[in-house]
């Protein structure tokens, strides 16, 4: 239960390894002592130190727990797991695969797998949430989305087209659960200085992780629909939202 002051008790993290994911959760163990629970791919070699960040960082109780996105079938046990020892406050939906963007548009089982991961298994775990919190009357979802979702890109389609699914999709959930009591709140990032992004050059507006998570946690505890990391992309969209198609493909990438 979320406490007087706001504080969430209980942290899920679906991507347990994701360095903005755990951010955001480092930013709410700056506040208060809480319980993370963390839904991390088996065999992921980031998984012991992700669960030694989480109690160097404060936490009162940290879980960790088998979640393999691609498995559809097993996310409502994962979700179930994560439920069993009582509500839980905050879930925070931060996994996604990227790989060099001219190999995914010509390589069909590539762009499949990014399709599957990123948008197919967001839709799932998110229904699961949704279900969860409608039935406890509170809660928080924050996702993770992207600037790339907003308008999709010649430079990046493939995984900009599943950010934008993803992003519709919270966006749309928000709406729903918003009489009965849970809130979600889309993060929109930029480039975010991770190991995710490392295979990229540093674009304009890049952040680091910190900010990110700084953004997310205000957003959602001001019940913003969306917020974007920086701030300042936020107007940078609205102007690319409009610019016509033979103009905007011939932008820098």
């Amino acid at each position: 239960m979320i406490n007087a002051v706001g504080n969430p008790q209980t942290i899920l993290l679906l991507g347990g390894t994701s360095e903005i994911g755990l951010a955001i959760c480092t930013e709410y163990l700056k506040r208060s002592p809480a319980k993370i629970i963390l839904a991390a791919l088996p065999g992921d070699p980031l998984r012991d130190e992700s669960v030694a960040q989480m109690k160097a960082a404060g936490a009162t109780d940290v879980e960790l727990i088998d979640f393999d996105a691609l498995d559809t079938a097993s996310h409502r046990d994962v979700v179930d797991k994560a439920w069993s020892g009582g509500d839980v406050d905050v879930a925070v939906v931060a996994f996604a695969l990227d790989a060099d963007a001219e190999q995914l548009w010509q390589d069909q089982a590539k762009a499949v797998k990014v399709a599957e991961v990123n948008y197919t298994a967001s839709v799932s775990v998110g229904v699961l949430l949704g279900e969860k919190m409608k039935a406890q009357g509170f809660g928080r979802i924050i996702v993770m989305s992207s600037v790339a979702g907003e308008r999709v890109k010649r430079a990046n389609f493939v995984y900009g087209s599943t950010k934008a699914g993803t992003d519709g999709f919270y966006l749309g959930l928000g709406e729903a659960l918003a009489n009965f009591g849970p809130r979600v709140t889309v993060v929109r990032p930029g480039q975010v200085r991770t190991k995710f992004s490392a295979h990229v050059d540093e674009a304009p507006l890049t952040v680091n992780k910190e900010d990110v998570a700084a953004l997310a946690v205000r957003a959602s505890d001001k019940g913003k629909e969306i917020v974007w990391a920086p701030a300042a992309f936020r107007f940078v969209m609205i102007v690319l939202r409009h610019v016509p198609r033979a103009i905007f493909r011939k932008l820098p990438v």
